[in-house]
């Protein structure tokens, strides 16, 4: 049986961009194991898995995690990385695409994988969106924050 770590190993390995097997992803999964975007407060589930992994890719097709530490604790394995990439397809938001501009992103990440009898039950991933946001341009509005805050506190 392979340990805690391999396993993570595996999961990352089947993630690059060069290789992109979201069943095989899957597969390393509990029947009801999770993978947690951190935040962005989204959680997938079973078919969503590898979906979630796809949809990353399409924008980010030549995806690479350099893992830059990995420990494995019992059924947990921690596991600090950067997420590389370039920005080469559309990156969806609630108000539309940001389209492609060839901007690299390196972001850093922390992943938390709990395991149970072999397999993974739960990934949490922290990675520092507001980094990989800054990187292929889309900086935050505040400008629209404080308007938006303004209005509320008026009653508006």
């Amino acid at each position: 049986m392979k340990s805690n770590e391999e396993i993570v190993r595996e999961a990352y390995r089947l993630a690059e961009g060069n290789v992109l097997d979201g069943e095989g992803f899957r597969a390393l999964f509990t029947e009801d194991g999770t993978f947690n975007d951190m935040p962005n407060s989204l959680t997938f589930r079973g078919d969503q898995i590898p979906q979630a992994m796809a949809g990353f890719a399409s924008v980010f097709p030549d995806v690479h995690r350099e893992l830059l530490g990995v420990h494995a604790f019992g059924d947990v394995v921690a596991v600090e990385l950067r997420i590389q990439g370039t920005h080469l397809g559309g990156f969806p938001t609630p108000v539309g695409e940001i389209p492609p501009t060839g901007n690299r992103i390196d972001v850093p990440t922390a992943d938390l994988w709990h395991l149970r009898g072999g397999r993974i039950e739960r990934f949490d991933c922290y990675n520092a969106a507001n980094v990989l946001l800054a990187q292929i341009g889309a900086s935050p509005d505040f400008a629209s924050a404080i308007e938006a805050a303004e209005r509320a506190a008026a009653g508006e």
